[in-house]
């Protein structure tokens, strides 16, 4: 009998407990608004903060600002302390003034106990021009399809000849390696919450650099990678091989990235930093990976076998990517997004270089004699 008591007991705390719970989640209500606006200067637009369900009674949302491009975010654009959300309201519309180009970042705080306490903000950013905008949008699709259909010339290339004589397979496994690096750090900071929550705390006032197109790019390169590296081994070859100086580059890199592991799950370094070494990998891979290909084709002093479709696309890409990071640059004046990231732009111009360099061997330098000569006939 006194087990059954017990039992009771334990089961209406556990009633007591479930209804708790769901009273709680019933009575909680979420904040939303916009991640990002932009605005062209001197010019107003209209903001909506919606709510999960409506609220008991009126609630005053501030908007506390957390940063500015300038001293006085004033300057850059006109905000309200704060907004009154009436009872039984699910939304609601305040206006904002633009003026001149900047960044203001403003997270939103109410008093309402029924609002839960994740963070909301709105980054809002303000440029010349609504139009450069869409036209840097536009470049960068450009730039994202060339780059991504760059891949096919070689593939094709490969299976018409029969053939990869002419690809170095020294480029072919530091592709793989760079993109398979490229691969996990856009992965875990578009899919993973804990790694994309570890950057907001670490940037509470960026904007994720991965979004879906970079995931998609970097799984679709390791797809064809491994295309080539099939063809690689079905295909004729000749006597070519990976060198040991890229073995020896290949093992470096891994190594990295496994002492790395065991850091990141011994707490010595965070989860989002061990990520941001899959990128300094995929950044050395970029570095060194088109030298043995030039190399290659300079000893054989030719280019075939390796696809010239393959470097204007990349040379198109290239191009349309610095073009846009420099529109984005006078659009927001802000030119650190070229000079203070050397990395991006010396690694995008150093792709542009070696695609220059690529276009000279084979249009110029080993341009391709006639296979055979005609020979006029002659009389009798």
């Amino acid at each position: 009998m006194a087990d059954l008591g017990l039992t009771k007991q334990w089961l209406s705390v556990q009633l007591l407990l479930l209804w708790t719970l769901t009273n709680i989640s019933e009575s909680t209500v979420f904040l939303f608004a916009p991640d990002a606006v932009t605005l062209e200067e001197n010019s107003n637009a209209n903001i909506t903060i919606t709510t999960s369900s409506p609220v008991n009674q009126s609630a005053v949302i501030q908007l506390n600002v957390t940063y500015s491009s300038t001293l006085n975010y004033s300057s850059v654009i006109t905000l309200p302390e704060q907004v009154l959300l009436p009872v039984d309201a699910t939304s609601l519309p305040f206006s904002v003034a633009s003026h001149d180009v900047g960044q203001v970042t403003t997270y939103l705080f109410s008093n309402n106990t029924d609002f839960n306490n994740l963070p909301v903000r709105i980054r809002f950013m303000v440029v010349h021009s609504n139009i450069l905008s869409v036209i840097a949008q536009v470049i960068g699709w450009i730039y994202f399809l060339a780059w991504s259909v760059s891949f096919y010339p070689q593939a094709w290339e490969n299976w018409r000849r029969k053939s990869v004589i002419g690809l170095n397979f020294d480029f072919l496994a530091l592709n793989l390696t760079g993109f398979i690096a490229y691969s996990v750090f856009n992965i875990g900071l578009f899919w993973v919450p804990y790694i994309k929550e570890e950057f907001l705390k670490k940037n509470p006032n960026g904007i994720n650099p991965v979004s879906a197109n970079d995931v998609f790019f970097s799984l679709h390169a390791v797809l064809l990678c491994l295309v080539y590296i099939s063809q690689a081994a079905v295909y004729e070859r000749g006597n070519q091989k990976v060198s040991w100086t890229a073995l020896v580059l290949l093992l470096i890199g891994w190594t990295f990235a496994l002492v790395s592991l065991f850091l990141a799950v011994a707490k010595q370094i965070t989860w989002l930093d061990y990520l941001y070494y899959f990128s300094y990998i995929k950044l050395a891979v970029t570095l060194i990976k088109y030298v043995p290909q030039a190399y290659m084709n300079y000893r054989r002093q030719s280019t075939e076998g390796w696809s010239i479709g393959n470097v204007l696309l990349d040379f198109t890409g290239g191009i349309l990517s610095i073009l846009q990071m420099i529109l984005q640059s006078y659009n927001n004046d802000e030119w650190k997004l070229i000079f203070g990231d050397p990395t991006k732009f010396g690694l995008g111009m150093l792709s542009v270089v070696f695609d220059i360099l690529f276009i000279i061997q084979h249009y110029c330098l080993y341009r391709q004699s006639p296979r055979y000569e005609v020979v006029a006939a002659q009389g009798d």
